[in-house]
């Protein structure tokens, strides 16, 4: 089949160039890639391209690198990019007209400049200084953890999830905030034993046995279960050494770690009570917090992991700050929490993967893509960074700023990972869109060819492989790889669909039909899913700067 499709790319490439594709069956990036085409050459002549630049200053005079910059006009979707080392900026390629420029960083944000770009001096380099929002030196952890300027105050249902775009881009959003907790660290200890642990668990159980009373002998035990998962087996001899050893906080401690790991976690919360009574101390705070969010209650959670970051300014405490935010849809707080962890932590990879997917939920896509970007260049081997750019890269309504050089990388690490092939190939696909021709489209098929080699249930590769098949208005081929796709995930609802307009194409109205009712109820019931889920993650009310709150 991969022949056979390679073979009418060759043959039939010129003639499908000028013009014999079928937009509504080339998937939704190419038909915006090739909207945009017929867009442009319809449009009317107008004056030629042109360029807004500029610096980002602080107030001492100083260029600000890695500032945002916004770029907004009327009628258009908003313009991010990030400023170089020496504060510049640049947008190129502009249609002539009035824009509102801004840039912010860590909460702090300059004036809104307006810019006529047919006016005299329209093309002038811009001065933005950051100084509305406080100091603009660099905070440190400390300092920004002692004054936030904002408060959760209360939770509610879901509402407009805070988010922006389409529906597709909010599922990626919100996917992302969930997969963002996976990036926390997975704990100590694996869950098997080896031949010498099984020796020092013998050991360590008959010191135990030998001595009843000895908390150092109970508290080696219990730490050995601890750091092997064995959470339930940790319980007793941690009792026995908090019982022993009460004014050893550790032991308290660890004993509310193994009740949680259990699933007591009541007994866990309880146990953190006992703890903070004689020492309230971070490592407290944010397990309370942790507890609390597993218990229900997001609200106590979120200041928990506030008084953490104030106790302790520490990598992990702003992670877990800015990621329950984030997860309760307190987007723009989670994104500053996120920022001023990169700041104190700039080598954190994970920091900076979570900074990515704050800023992709506020619809600031070219700066979530660098920040990913920056992450993925930290530890290249490092798989999750690559995941959510290729993620982002898909559902994102343009292409995105140095995302295909580093999915060519994520290959070149991982030539037999299907997900790798299959984002690269979506990358160049979206990338090249304005110049899609055959020979990208066979680099785009062999991408994804590899990716259902290396996985025969990836039912996304089937599905983009059908969408070329269509484009060519080979509809048996999309058929079969439509087929493919459904068979790998029956609840495929656009597979379902675009298998329907396949089968109206060759003349089968009644298969069509089926298809189209499959997609309909399948459509039906995950929206109910996604419903569900967000009814169940409450939505953060925001007071910001003394502000009335509202939902973010």
């Amino acid at each position: 089949m991969a022949v056979r499709l390679r073979a009418k790319l060759r043959s039939r490439g010129a003639r499908w160039l000028k013009g014999r594709i079928n937009v509504v069956d080339f998937g939704p990036v190419a038909s915006a890639i090739l909207f945009m085409i017929f867009a442009i050459s319809a449009a009317p002549a107008q004056q030629g391209p042109v360029t807004i630049q500029g610096t980002v200053r602080d107030r001492a005079g100083a260029p600000v690198t890695d500032a945002s910059v916004r770029l907004e006009r009327d009628g258009n979707s908003p313009l991010q990019t990030i400023t170089q080392p020496d504060g510049s900026f640049t947008f190129a390629g502009l249609a002539s007209g009035v824009y509102v420029v801004s840039a912010e960083k860590v909460g702090q944000r300059s004036a809104a400049m307006t810019v006529n770009t047919a006016a005299p001096q329209g093309n002038a380099p811009l001065a933005l200084t950051l100084d509305l929002a406080g100091s603009t030196k660099q905070a440190s952890p400390m300092e920004f953890a002692d004054a936030p300027n904002f408060t959760i105050a209360a939770v509610t249902d879901w509402t407009a999830a805070g988010g922006h775009g389409s529906d597709a881009v909010l599922r990626t959003s919100e996917a992302l905030n969930r997969e963002t907790l996976a990036l926390k660290p997975s704990g100590s200890g694996t869950a098997s034993v080896s031949g010498e642990s099984a020796e020092s668990e013998s050991a360590l159980k008959a010191a135990v046995a030998r001595n009843p009373v000895d908390a150092e002998a109970s508290r080696k035990l219990g730490d050995f279960y601890l750091r092997a998962n064995r959470f339930q087996d940790a319980i007793s001899p941690l009792r026995a050494a908090a019982k022993l050893e009460p004014d050893r906080p550790r032991n308290e401690y660890d004993l509310a770690l193994a009740l949680e790991g259990s699933g007591d976690l009541a007994g866990a919360r309880e146990q953190v009570e006992k703890l903070r009574a004689h020492n309230q101390n971070a490592d407290a705070h944010r397990l309370a917090g942790e507890l609390d969010e597993k218990l229900g209650d997001p609200l106590a959670a979120v200041h928990e992991l506030e008084r953490a970051v104030r106790e302790d300014p520490s990598e992990q405490n702003y992670f877990e700050w800015g990621s329950e935010l984030l997860l309760h849809r307190a987007v723009w707080q989670a994104k500053d929490v996120f920022s001023a962890g990169v700041e104190a932590y700039p080598k954190s990879a994970r920091m900076l993967t979570a900074l990515g997917a704050a800023l992709f939920a506020g619809a600031l896509y070219d700066e979530a893509a660098h920040r990913l970007c920056q992450a993925s260049d930290l530890n290249p081997a490092d798989l999750e960074p690559y995941m959510f750019m290729g993620k982002i890269e898909v559902a994102a309504p343009n292409p995105l700023v140095c995302v295909e050089q580093k999915l060519a990388r994520f290959v070149e690490l991982r030539p037999n990972d299907p997900m790798a092939n299959y984002f690269y190939a979506m990358a160049i696909w979206k990338q090249k869109g304005q110049g899609i021709d055959p020979s990208t489209l066979m680099r785009v098929q062999d991408l994804l060819n590899t990716a259902i080699k290396n996985d025969p249930k990836c039912s996304d590769a089937y599905l983009q492989l059908g969408v070329i098949a269509a484009a060519l208005n080979d509809f048996p081929m999309a058929i079969d790889f439509y087929n493919q796709a459904i068979k790998a995930n029956p609840q495929f609802s656009q597979a379902h669909y675009r298998l329907g307009v396949a089968y109206d194409r060759v003349g089968n109205k009644e298969k069509a039909a089926e298809q189209f009712r499959l997609h309909d109820e399948i459509e039906k019931h995950q929206a109910a899913v996604v419903e569900k889920q967000r009814r169940e993650v409450k939505q953060f009310l925001v007071v910001v700067d003394g502000k009335k709150p509202g939902p973010q």
